[in-house]
């Protein structure tokens, strides 16, 4: 038992309790906001190092032992996202520091932005299925404050679309909870397990199970993604990276505890429906990003085509397929902010949103220009940048679990992206230049060093792939064998004999 679990939560909710009373001090706010996110990141490497010589770990609330109390749990997949999640949330800070204004800090920006993160945490590390619940709630009352924040009346559309489908997502996730409930009696996550696989394959569990399936489907942008294009375009890009980097993979994330750990019954058919659900996803993505002409309208649909491609490994299922989709999950947190943080300084420089209009940057800004190369080959999987070896290791795993046609939507959707990036890129940074030298705004350096930053990321997720594979391979075995997770938390030869029957 560690108290430092509990850290990632607790510590970014007080302080934005404490940022409250400081609205007037803009320069405070964003040096302890900073701290506060570098403290985080510090836990989650002493965490993940601590999971390598003791296995998983828990904080049991109160002092009541599992199933009957609130925990949290943190494994090597849970505290892998913690980390890149902190870290990138810090970056996309940094980068709000320097292009909000203060119009927009005073209006509780950084508050609103630790208790959205202070969501994403709880969100990973809770063993209790309710508290998934309530940490998603505190993400998205953040997050439907941080869409809204300025007021514009794109803003405010969006808002509104975004946060009526997020209440009817809740609405239904609390119905699921009380369907759960009623069937297995527990709410902790690993004596759900238990009890589902005493249960075998009971349809009212598999019900239960699809229903979470929609649920999560609507939080993570999976095939139900009507609301996502228009609420990623319509914040201030520091917002929007946040939201691309963070949003849908706590989807994503609640998806794959779900169907490795909660439902490991009936997977001929919740796989399936996961695979047909991702396979869509990923064509309608490609579509999308085909058809655009707005940078910001292409970044959104390559969002989903990642949620697709992660959701693909999830369905797979294969111990490989589990190391892709955890890799890719990181990767994918920092490419993501990286395209919205990119998009967003193309905007800056130009005052333009479509690529047609676009013309010649690279003579005007030449280091951003190579800066959004290195993001379009991350993207595409090129090696030796992060978004290669999931890549790989997902088709690895179709592969060897026979799923051709997600192997090949998945690498089809590599192609679509490279063009799709590569059509910004060659329409907008090459040709004859639009800026004239008296109308080149400056792109001062700390504008563009949260995006070198991120492209640090990515270069270091790739070339360190080989530090990071012992986090990876038992992120993976712990999703693959429940029964990892489920011994760690109900502690006990009481239960072995359940989770062997």
């Amino acid at each position: 038992m560690s108290n430092l679990i509990v850290l990632p939560l607790i510590v970014p909710i007080i302080t934005a309790i404490l940022l409250v009373f400081l609205r007037e001090n803009v320069m405070l706010q964003r040096i302890i906001s900073l701290l506060t996110l570098s403290f985080v990141v510090l836990i989650s490497v002493i965490l993940l190092l601590e999971i390598q010589d003791q296995g998983v770990m828990r904080i049991d609330f109160s002092g009541w032992a599992p199933p009957f109390g609130i925990l949290f749990v943190a494994d090597s997949f849970a505290v892998l996202l913690v980390l890149i999640a902190n870290i990138v949330a810090a970056i996309c800070l940094l980068y709000a520091m320097f292009t909000i204004g203060k119009s927009y800090e005073k209006m509780y920006f950084y508050p609103f932005v630790l208790l959205l993160v202070a969501g994403v945490n709880g969100s990973f590390l809770t063993g209790d299925i309710f508290n998934l619940f309530v940490c998603f709630e505190v993400m998205l009352l953040a997050s439907y404050a941080l869409i809204s924040l300025g007021g514009d009346k794109i803003q405010l559309r969006e808002a509104l679309k975004y946060v009526l489908i997020n209440v009817v997502a809740s609405w239904i996730f609390l119905v699921a909870l009380a369907f759960l409930y009623g069937t297995v009696g527990t709410l902790n996550m690993a004596h759900i397990s238990v009890r589902v696989m005493e249960a075998g394959a009971d349809p009212l569990i598999t019900t239960v199970a699809l229903i979470f399936l929609i649920v999560f489907s609507l939080k993570a942008g999976l095939l139900l993604f009507f609301w996502l294009p228009g609420s990623y375009s319509a914040p201030p890009t520091a917002i929007a990276a946040l939201f691309a980097a963070l949003l849908t993979k706590v989807g994503i994330y609640a998806l794959v505890r779900s169907f490795t750990l909660l439902f490991p019954n009936n997977t001929e058919v919740t796989h399936l429906v996961l695979g047909i659900m991702a396979g869509l996803t990923i064509i309608a993505g490609c579509m999308g990003a085909l058809a655009g002409r707005d940078v910001r309208t292409i970044a959104s649909y390559n969002v989903l085509i990642g949620v697709g491609f992660i959701v693909a490994g999830l369905a797979i299922g294969t111990e490989s397929a589990l190391q892709g989709v955890t890799y890719y999950l990181m990767h994918d947190m920092v490419a993501k902010a990286m395209l919205f943080l990119a998009v967003g300084m193309m905007i800056y420089v130009t005052g333009e949103t479509v690529i047609d209009n676009m013309s010649g940057l690279i003579r005007n800004y030449p280091f951003f220009g190579w800066l959004f190369f290195i993001v379009m080959c991350s993207l595409a999987g090129i090696p030796p940048l992060s978004g290669f070896l999931g890549k790989i290791l997902i088709g690895q795993g179709a592969i060897e679990g026979g799923n051709f046609v997600l192997l090949g939507l998945g690498f089809l959707s590599s192609l679509i992206v490279l063009y799709s990036l590569l059509r910004i890129f060659l329409s907008s940074f090459f040709g004859e230049t639009i800026i004239s030298l008296e109308d080149e705004k400056p792109l001062p350096k700390r504008i563009v060093l949260p995006l070198t930053l991120l492209v640090a990321c990515t270069i270091g997720l790739g070339i360190g792939a080989e530090w990071l594979a012992p986090y990876v391979i038992d992120a993976a075995e712990t999703l693959y064998t429940p029964s990892i997770y489920i011994d760690a938390v109900l502690d006990g030869t009481t239960w072995q004999g359940e989770v062997n029957k």
